[in-house]
């Protein structure tokens, strides 16, 4: 398999330490020209960006929280357990100062401290996803008084894609700025796929357990089992995946209320669940052994996503009877993973118009007790193919500025196929975009930093600093030389030299 290497104009990889324990913090730091003080940023590159460090991807990442973990032995060693004993652990402490970047040397006040993380993942309105078997993975936080996070989802399927293509996508992924990736890999050589992508992976991962299982049955759905779904667990665990996404809201009660849907179920596992109940007229097995799905995870420090599987995946279908009363379960679910000191979030809708968005996030909050919501866009309409990524944004940035945790990522090929590495920076940096809109609407600590330099550049005319300080620096740099500019011009070709706003404005008096 061949090795990748990060690369980004004019920044360096920097180092943050801790105080409470020896973390050292990775970030990016922007250089600028004339004296301008540079900018950092939220980097979720790992050492992949840093030239001291040589990748192998046949080894693996270096095990940043090998030392950390190596103790944690028991029934219970998760981060909530610890934040209720009063214990801030190394993944604490790095998160804050990861959120923070470098807000005290700029002088802006905020509240994340490690002690805050602490507090919150306590109550539960914050998760830190890191099994202890992923050492490789730089700890981050999902919380409503956070950062908002995007997802990444890649996997090949049973007609594309190999192992070195999705491996190549999740570094891909990681490059233009996901926070997290989830394969869902539903064709060969699953379980290799995901042990790549794990060993290679300077962010969370998290899965789907039953497609494995459902692959493990060779696709029948009647020969679906809770031991059969509970080997996978294991298994899965043992890897290192971060977190999983686990279906246990669909319930037998819930499936004839799906007959009145214009688009019925959209969600993979909620369809393949809703079907077992419907053949053995039993309840979902994911809600009966629930009990035993927080035990397992609770002792490797495995997050649980709790899974829409009753999402609406038409307008028509948005905020219907179906995903209330699944979110309804999930916030039942929510308390009962807690006894456990289980980590959760919560995941939503789905195809929202933005009347509706906001009734989502009240509903969420008040059902599900201010437990991290993450959620797949919502796509605000239904007409653009091709153009989903747009679609969901619109959505996503309003979601996200409510209180949104995380916003699952959509790509240009939603709905028509799976997407390739380069589908995957279009939908990665369109969330980007999304998300930093939202943090910006939140009044986050800092947020506008990275706005105000970019600013100041574009008054000052320094392209490269413009480019530099992009989200996506090539395409900026691509664009502005198409049309034959000069990065000495105080214009660009939109407006050219006489019709220069920003132009004209410095010669007034």
């Amino acid at each position: 398999m061949k090795n990748f290497k990060i690369e980004y104009p004019a920044s360096e990889k920097v180092y943050m330490t801790g105080t409470i324990h020896p973390v050292k913090v990775g970030m990016r730091r922007i250089k600028l020209c004339g004296g301008n003080a540079s900018v950092y940023v939220y980097d979720t590159s790992g050492v992949y960006s840093d030239p001291s460090v040589e990748i192998d991807l046949d080894k693996g990442l270096p095990k940043l929280r090998e030392e950390w973990v190596k103790d944690r032995q028991g029934d219970c060693i998760t981060q909530m357990f610890y934040a209720r004993k009063g214990i801030i652990t190394p993944e604490m402490e790095y998160v804050a100062i990861r959120e923070n970047m470098n807000n005290a040397e700029l002088g802006i006040e905020s509240h994340i401290t490690p002690e805050f993380v602490r507090q919150e993942i306590a109550e539960g309105r914050a998760i830190i996803p890191a099994n202890r078997n992923h050492p490789e993975a730089e700890p981050m936080i999902i919380g409503r008084h956070f950062l908002v996070k995007i997802n990444t989802n890649i996997g090949n399927s049973a007609l594309s894609s190999g192992i070195e293509e999705e491996v190549e996508k999740a570094i891909w992924s990681c490059k233009w700025g996901g926070d997290t990736i989830m394969d869902l890999s539903t064709g060969n050589n699953i379980h290799q796929t995901r042990e790549w992508i794990l060993r290679n992976s300077p962010v969370p991962v998290g899965t789907v357990p039953i497609y494995q299982a459902l692959e493990r049955v060779d696709g029948k759905i009647a020969d679906l089992s809770w031991e059969i779904y509970r080997d996978i667990l294991i298994e899965q665990c043992e890897q290192g995946v971060d977190y999983f996404t686990i279906h246990a809201g669909v319930r037998k009660e819930h499936a004839q209320l799906v007959k009145t849907r214009k688009t019925g179920i959209v969600s993979r596992g909620g369809s393949i669940l809703t079907k077992w109940c419907e053949i053995h007229n039993a309840d979902n097995f994911l809600y009966t052994h629930f009990d035993e799905i927080c035990k397992i995870l609770a002792s490797y420090d495995v997050a649980i996503s709790l899974g829409d599987g009753l999402r609406p995946g038409s307008i028509y279908d948005a905020n219907d009877e179906s995903q209330f009363l699944e979110l309804a379960t999930l916030g039942e679910l929510t308390l009962k993973a807690w006894q456990y000191d289980v980590q959760v979030m919560i995941e939503g809708p789905g195809h929202v118009p933005m009347n509706k968005i906001p009734e989502n996030m009240r509903k969420q909050v008040e059902l599900c007790h201010e437990a991290p919501f993450y959620t797949l866009g919502p796509l605000t309409t239904d007409i653009a193919p091709g153009y989903d990524h747009i679609t969901s944004a619109i959505g996503a940035a309003q979601i996200g500025s409510l209180g949104t945790a995380m916003l699952c990522y959509v790509t240009p090929k939603e709905h028509l196929g799976l997407p390739n590495k380069d589908d995957v920076r279009e939908g990665v940096i369109t969330y980007k975009i999304a998300a930093h809109a939202a943090d910006l609407a939140k009044g986050f600590p800092g947020a506008q930093v990275r706005d105000d330099a970019m600013s100041k550049a574009r008054f000052d005319f320094r392209w490269d600093d413009q480019f530099n300080l992009a989200l996506d620096p090539e395409r900026a740099r691509e664009y502005y030389y198409a049309n034959g500019a000069h990065k000495e011009g105080d214009f660009c070709t939109m407006c050219g030299p006489n019709f220069c706003a920003m132009r004209l404005s410095k010669q007034i008096v």
